[in-house]
């Protein structure tokens, strides 16, 4: 059988095994995929972009923004107490703006202004990832950026406001010139001192037109852009020196550019211009410049800006009101000493309205454009004015009115220290001695130092309970902020828990705090936040912020009106006599520090108080000379809190009272309670309350006259009588009764008179 023979099947080869990728293309790989990504989002977001910046369209311009000025009113919301940056805004023509000003500003704001689009494109990633670090929203902004934001919408930090901002320069840089932007943002911008637009910069800085602007003035302005107040060298040497650094930059930045040589930026880099002096418009003139500092001080510590500040268009209600501050400015000038100016003595009056912390005016010393020190706020040694806080503590520890406490003198601690009463410099080596057993009542109308530092040191862990009841009351921490009420400086230092003198009142305090602490006895013990600001809205009468009054109860109000009727016997009684002449129920206090000698032998008296409260009102008067801490004894006819602070708290509160009714305190709660230390048991009874008596006004010089009798309560037989009332401020004494009035090294209260008795010394 022929045929041909099927072919058999080959087999299949097997397949060649695949390479494995090298490793640069497995990068050619990933790359080629990231480009297509990439290339996926840019159309993505380029997309996105093309819809936004179509359907954007630019806004109206901000109709008011040329007249945003602030206005600063007392707590009726109408009447005025001044402005802030009243916007004078002559805008200019871009050919009547020096070359100068163009290039700084240029060279200090945006140096790719003339080339780029209307937005940075480096900044904005640059301000992305630095965001995106921090958590804080920068700028990256442009001239035509910040053009934009002054121009069209508003402050707002956030994303969505700056990818508006971005998309509407864009826009705008298609519709205006380099010229026409640059033109407008001089004219708009703020520089500072309420200064908006270059020619009012040139007038506020210079005292020149802008046509007169050199070299280095026109850097200058171009330096405080960045940040106006930190940048102002009016503001002090820090900021003078921050200018210096900025003003450096942008002469650099001129030179780059071309604009000027090299030689011309090192020469004009060596030094500043000159700064004409500041002449200061009435509006700041007297105390209402103190009121006006206070008050923005208060706003940006709300959280303003200082932008919103002087060009906001904000509506600031007050506390203060306009028959409080002129009371206090009138007071000081009726009661002070004649022929002593404010130059060298310094007079700070603070009243607060007890039950809700406001301050209702206040006297800051001299011409606020002679000095800008506000001796309302800035303070000084609070002598005896500590010892009712001590009273309180002690009442809350178990001790009562009648509960008695060694008066003689010395009085000796653990260890050796020593603290004297007054009467060293009546012959007395050892100061006087007022008996063993001295009740509560008594030792505060007569101030007893001894006295209450065995009070104090009768008290477990006293002195950090005296601290702890003063800042409940209403003293602030030792120098450090106070965020319970902004704008109300915290001066008080050297108030330690630690203290074992702490109820002396060597610490340093404000008389808007103090007046504030007392307020908070005349309300029964219930502390609210001393604050100035009210209510604050915007020019459309929105509300941006209204202070909530929140009280807190410091000490039981048992505790505070016995307090409150142990102070009321100083007044009726002790040292407090003049303010009988109020002719209404009245409580206080008298204070008289002492700080040690620069040559380290001695004392000399530092500071003078009369802090006093009827129920509607509480008032802190403090004297004080030079920088604070100089001699006011040898140089006061008096400088006794006895005599010139309780008479211009007199009248103070005279004119404050005035049309207000009469209205009693509360009687005393005698509270009791078990003594936590033995040897100081109360006497029989308290001495009945003299029935007050309207006594006649002091005269404007004070002159040696007997003083009152009056019946002291009942102190141990085996004692020598007491003397005539005296606020006997104390301190340490040094065991041989040296240094005034009976203090030792350690800032302490010295003595005081009964109204009427001096201490005569040429002025």
């Amino acid at each position: 059988m022929s045929g041909t023979r099927a072919a058999r099947p080959q087999p299949k080869k097997p397949a060649a095994p695949k390479k494995p990728l090298t490793r640069k293309q497995k990068l050619q790989r990933a790359l080629k995929w990231c480009l297509l990504v990439g290339l996926a989002g840019i159309v993505v977001v380029a997309g996105i972009a093309v819809i936004a910046y179509n359907t954007t369209d630019i806004p109206d311009p901000n109709a008011d923004f040329q007249t945003q000025t602030s206005y600063i009113y007392y707590a009726d919301g109408k009447n005025e107490i001044g402005q802030f940056a009243e916007q004078n805004r002559d805008s200019i023509s871009y050919d009547q703006m020096p070359e100068t000003i163009k290039a700084a500003v240029v060279a200090a704001e945006d140096r790719t202004f003339w080339t780029n689009h209307g937005i940075d494109p480096k900044g904005i990633l640059r301000a992305a990832f630095s965001n995106a670090k921090g958590g804080s929203t920068q700028g990256a902004s442009t001239i035509t950026q910040q053009y934009v934001k002054i121009l069209y919408l508003n402050q707002e930090r956030t994303y969505s406001r700056k990818a508006k901002e971005a998309i509407l320069s864009l826009k705008i840089q298609r519709q205006m010139s380099k010229q026409q932007i640059l033109e407008g943002y001089l004219n708009t911008i703020y520089f500072g001192r309420g200064a908006y637009g270059i020619q009012a910069a040139a007038k506020a800085y210079f005292g020149v037109p802008v046509s007169k602007l050199d070299l280095r003035q026109s850097a200058v302005l171009a330096s405080v852009l960045n940040n106006p107040s930190q940048l102002d060298p009016a503001n002090g040497k820090t900021h003078r020196e921050a200018l210096k650094g900025r003003y450096a930059y942008v002469l650099s930045g001129m030179a780059k550019a071309g604009d000027i040589t090299p030689e011309e930026a090192t020469k004009a880099a060596g030094h500043l211009p000159p700064f004409p002096k500041q002449h200061a418009s009435n509006t700041y003139g007297g105390q209402r410049g103190h009121a006006l500092s206070l008050i923005k001080n208060s706003l940006l510590k709300l959280g303003f800006t200082d932008e919103q500040i002087q060009g906001g268009g904000l509506r600031v209600t007050t506390t203060l009101t306009k028959k409080a501050m002129d009371a206090a400015a009138n007071g000081v000038a009726e009661a002070k000493p004649e022929g002593f100016g404010d130059k060298e003595l310094h007079i700070g009056v603070a009243t607060v309205q007890p039950g809700t912390g406001a301050l209702l005016g206040f006297y800051g010393g001299q011409d606020f454009l002679q000095s800008q020190i506000n001796w309302a706020a800035s303070g000084g040694m609070a002598g005896s004015t500590m010892k009712p806080i001590t009273l309180a503590t002690a009442l809350e520890a178990g001790y009562s009115l009648k509960s008695t406490f060694d008066g003689n003198s010395p009085y000796t601690f653990t260890g050796g220290l020593q603290v004297h009463n007054e009467g060293e410099q009546a012959g007395e080596a050892n100061g006087h001695s007022y008996g063993a057993a001295v009740n509560a009542v008594y030792a505060l109308q007569e101030s007893i130092n001894t006295a209450f530092v065995d009070m104090s040191d009768s008290i477990p862990n006293g002195p950090k309970k005296i601290y702890d009841n003063a800042l409940k009351m209403g003293l602030t921490p030792n120098g450090k902020p106070n965020p319970d009420h902004p704008g109300i400086p915290s001066t008080t230092t050297d108030l330690l828990p630690d203290d074992s003198l702490i109820t002396l009142g060597k610490a340093r305090v404000s008389p808007i705090n103090m007046a504030n602490t007392y307020a908070t006895i005349a309300a029964g013990g219930k502390r609210a936040d001393v604050h100035v600001i009210n209510k604050v809205t915007d020019q459309n009468g929105t509300i941006l912020y209204k202070y909530q009054n929140d009280t807190s109860q410091a000490i039981p109000a048992d505790v505070s009106d016995d307090v409150s009727y142990a102070l009321q016997q100083v007044v009726n009684a002790g040292t407090g006599r003049a303010a009988l002449a109020l002719g209404r129920p009245a409580a206080g206090k008298t204070g008289t520090a002492t700080s040690p000698n620069s040559n380290g032998v001695g004392t000399h008296v530092s500071s003078a108080w009369f802090v006093g409260y009827t129920p509607q009102a509480s008032t802190a008067v403090m004297y004080i000379r030079g920088k604070g801490s100089e001699a006011l004894d040898g140089w006061l006819p008096s400088y006794f809190g006895a005599d010139y602070p309780a008479r211009t708290w007199l009248a103070v509160m005279q004119a404050d009272m005035e049309g207000v009714p009469v209205e009693d305190f509360p009687p005393p709660a005698n509270v009791t309670g078990t003594p936590p230390s033995e040897g100081h048991a109360p006497l029989p009874s308290i001495a009945p309350k003299p029935q007050p008596s309207k006594a006649p006004k002091p005269t404007k010089k004070p002159k040696p006259s007997p003083s009152a009798s009056f019946a002291p309560p009942p102190v141990q037989s085996s004692q020598p009588a007491p003397p005539q009332p005296t606020d006997g401020g104390g301190g340490p004494g040094n065991g041989n009764g040296n240094g005034n009035g009976g203090c030792g090294v350690l800032g302490c209260a010295s003595q005081e008179p009964s109204p009427g008795q001096t201490v005569t010394a040429s002025p």
